[in-house]
């Protein structure tokens, strides 16, 4: 939940705001802390700081938002009815799943107590859907081509 929340702070939006309304306030951002607005060497070396943590916390919530989901929602579904995970680690609370389809979900503010009982499981597959799937906020990782 830190860096959802802290990608939020950084944007100033709450946790239901849409794409459009990311999308502007993002845009507003990088007018305002472009580098090349400024002329001294500081402020841009500052103002290209605050846009790099400007852009990548759009882009995780952009990544999280029920919207992205929506819109991706066949490719998820595909992913969970037709492969298997093939590799999964866990770190600062969140759960990295790759699938035999080169899929791989990051799932946030997941409890290190979930983490050891999936690694404990029978079929971690079967624990993920009953326990982690439809349970936690969510992103697309990447997708591997090949």
């Amino acid at each position: 939940m830190k860096k959802i929340n802290d990608s939020r702070k950084l944007l100033g939006v709450g946790p239901t705001a849409d794409l459009a309304e990311l999308k502007s306030i993002y845009r507003n951002f990088m007018k305002e802390f472009h580098p090349d607005k400024f002329q001294d060497e500081a402020g841009k070396a500052q103002a290209e700081l605050k846009s790099k943590g400007i852009i990548e916390a759009y882009h995780f919530l952009v990544s999280i938002n029920k919207e992205t989901h929506a819109q991706n929602a066949a490719e998820y579904n595909t992913t969970l009815s037709t492969s298997v995970i093939k590799d999964f680690e866990y770190q600062a609370q969140t759960l990295k799943v790759t699938f035999t389809d080169g899929s791989v979900y990051e799932y946030f503010d997941v409890p290190k107590n979930t983490y050891v009982k999936m690694v404990n499981a029978d079929s971690p597959g079967r624990f993920a859907k009953r326990h982690i799937y439809g349970s936690f906020v969510f992103r697309n990782a990447s997708k591997s081509n090949g």
